[in-house]
């Protein structure tokens, strides 16, 4: 039996061999046609909102990676997330984790639920939570691990054995941990999603969304969406993705060891109030995505002893930018009760935690030693000034 390949391999590897010509790296089809062979009869490409070569390579690039039978690739990954929402209607429920992305909350709290789908937000690293909230219009559980920014880590294997006895759909937005680090699929999760604008390409330089499906009769429903709605990946942005995937592994490894080591020195720091970063033996999150995962993330968030403080420090990071997104080579910090997570109510966020003393951080592939001088800096400059 041959063996199989590790996924850092098989991310390199992605479009290796597919090319007629033998060219390396799999050509950018820039065609938005394709002519037929004969009446009757197609070159397998129609048009390239229904299949582009490029676009087909990355998607069955992230099916390998998540141990899926099929996979999309689209404009964002908000268009990913909105392409799946759509396969619910009006009256059906969702049970949501609380503290996601703030740009997943307003698409159902603003869209989604104008055409009547509902959604309620739970701890979702509350297993029984998660069970009390369930309902009988309830269609889907859709999870962030680990949630943005918070980094709470959900039991995958228990709520998705929970939804397959009600019949319902697991959906994991795995962004944070890429399927690197973590395979929610093997865990028993019908689908993940991806904003691959974020570690998958990992450059900053590239706007897409990714979707994985473990069953092929789910699969066929997402085609028939993601073909009818069209916010598909162009060809140019899908040969972004590809070059991303390929320095996957080495790119979360370097960013690895960065978070684990700001994480330690934040947290024997006077002056950090609180440290969320599951990489903690103390986090509540530890043991849980020790077991899921091959690795902790490069997400780290940080609370400072009031907003003035939160603030200075922004003012004064010079080689971190402070910045939105995350997930590229460059560190960046953002402001969450400010920037991502806007859109929520303020009790709410300051209810979850998500107040205005929290910082968080997308770390980078920088020195690391570079990092933390950076960060000692703004913070001394940071508490002086406040």
């Amino acid at each position: 039996m041959k063996k199989a390949l590790k996924i850092s391999t098989q991310a390199v590897r992605i479009g290796v061999g597919k090319d007629a010509t033998g060219a390396m790296s799999f050509p950018i089809y820039q065609n938005a046609t394709f002519s037929h062979p004969a009446f009757g009869k197609s070159t397998g490409y129609d048009y390239s909102r229904s299949g582009n070569p490029t676009r087909q390579v990355l998607e069955e690039g992230i099916a390998l990676l998540d141990g899926g039978c099929r996979g999309f690739a689209y404009a964002s990954g908000m268009a990913a997330i909105a392409n799946l929402l759509l396969l619910f209607g009006q009256g059906d429920h969702l049970v949501v984790t609380e503290d996601l992305y703030g740009g997943t909350f307003r698409l159902l709290d603003k869209v989604f639920a104008r055409q009547g789908l509902e959604a309620t937000y739970v701890d979702t690293s509350d297993v029984a939570a998660v069970a009390g909230a369930i309902r009988k219009n309830t269609r889907a559980i859709l999870l962030e691990v680990p949630t943005n920014p918070l980094l709470k880590v959900s039991d995958i294997r228990k709520i998705s054995a929970l939804a397959k006895e009600k019949g319902i759909l697991t959906i994991v937005d795995n962004t944070f941990l890429t399927p690197y680090l973590l395979r929610p699929l093997d865990l028993g999760a019908d689908m993940t999603v991806y904003s691959a604008t974020k570690f998958i390409s990992g450059h900053n330089d590239v706007i897409a969304g990714l979707v994985a499906v473990k069953e092929e009769e789910l699969g066929k429903q997402v085609y028939f969406l993601q073909n009818s709605v069209g916010a598909v990946l162009g060809p140019q942005d899908s040969w972004l993705v590809i070059r991303g995937l390929k320095t996957l592994s080495v790119r979360i490894d370097r960013q690895l060891l960065n978070a684990q080591r700001i994480a330690e020195w934040l947290s024997g720091r006077q002056g950090v109030q609180r440290i969320y970063y599951p990489g903690l033996k103390k986090d509540p999150g530890y043991r849980l995505l020790k077991k899921q995962a091959r690795g902790f993330g490069a997400m780290v968030s940080f609370e400072v002893a009031d907003r003035r403080i939160a603030e200075e420090v922004l003012r004064h990071v010079q080689l971190i930018s402070f910045a939105e997104s995350l997930g590229g080579v460059e560190t960046l910090i953002t402001y969450p009760a400010f920037q991502t997570h806007a859109d929520m109510d303020p009790l709410e966020r300051e209810r979850m935690g998500i107040n205005d003393r929290l910082l968080r951080l997308s770390v980078g592939i920088e020195d690391g030693d570079d990092l933390l001088a950076d960060l000692a800096q703004a913070l001394e400059k940071a508490e002086k000034s406040a």
